[in-house]
């Protein structure tokens, strides 16, 4: 008995559809088939839409020169904001763990985005984030305190380590998120009233 696979027959539009959005967080290959179905029979009010909110955001969304946000205008809306104290910095690993935070309305300063942890096994070494630029905004002098919302794992604890190293004798107070953040625990993942009550726990290193 002859069964067709999918390596019988040459990809057509709808099986790259299925797998550019299988490679999605969240979404394998039956959630992708779904999700495909389903903008399929909503052509007109939902997948055409998406298309061209795609095509808007490829283009126009850039990440932040100063903080690292994701923003279409530079720099992003939370550089510019004069209401923002610019005399306090919260590094986090990702822009999810930024978003996180401002869901909380728990912080009124400004960000910086490493782009990922420290991590032998994958080959990330300092070089490889934005920590050299961290260093350069916290020694610009308008910096008094840094925050360190690295999430509870073993690489963002050694992220947060080596911030600290670097940081030392500059004078720059650094605190780091305290009680309310779980270890193994990533900041994307917790609840606004948790990270508003680590934000105010957070203490000096």
């Amino acid at each position: 008995m002859w069964v067709r696979t999918s390596a019988s027959r040459p990809m057509n539009e709808l099986d790259r559809l299925i797998q550019l959005l299988g490679r999605l967080p969240g979404l394998g290959p039956r959630s992708a088939r779904r999700a495909v179905l389903h903008l399929v029979k909503k052509r007109e009010s939902l997948m055409q839409p998406l298309a061209a909110a795609l095509a808007e955001a490829a283009e126009r969304i850039r990440p932040c020169p100063i903080c690292g946000n994701l923003d279409t205008t530079e720099p992003c809306a939370i550089c510019r904001d004069p209401r923002r104290d610019a005399a306090s910095i919260c590094v986090v690993e990702d822009v999810a763990d930024l978003w996180a935070i401002e869901r909380s309305a728990a912080f009124a300063g400004r960000y910086h985005v490493l782009g990922g942890t420290l991590s032998a096994l994958d080959g990330i070494s300092p070089e490889d984030l934005h920590i050299e630029a961290l260093v350069a905004r916290a020694g610009s002098g308008e910096v008094a305190e840094v925050i360190l919302a690295m999430n509870a794992t073993v690489e963002g604890q050694t992220t947060a380590h080596y911030i600290l190293d670097r940081l030392q004798g500059t004078g720059i107070k650094v605190s780091r998120l305290a009680h309310g953040v779980p270890v193994g625990g990533e900041l994307d993942y917790l609840d606004e009233g948790t990270l508003s009550a680590a934000l105010s726990a957070r203490r000096v290193l």
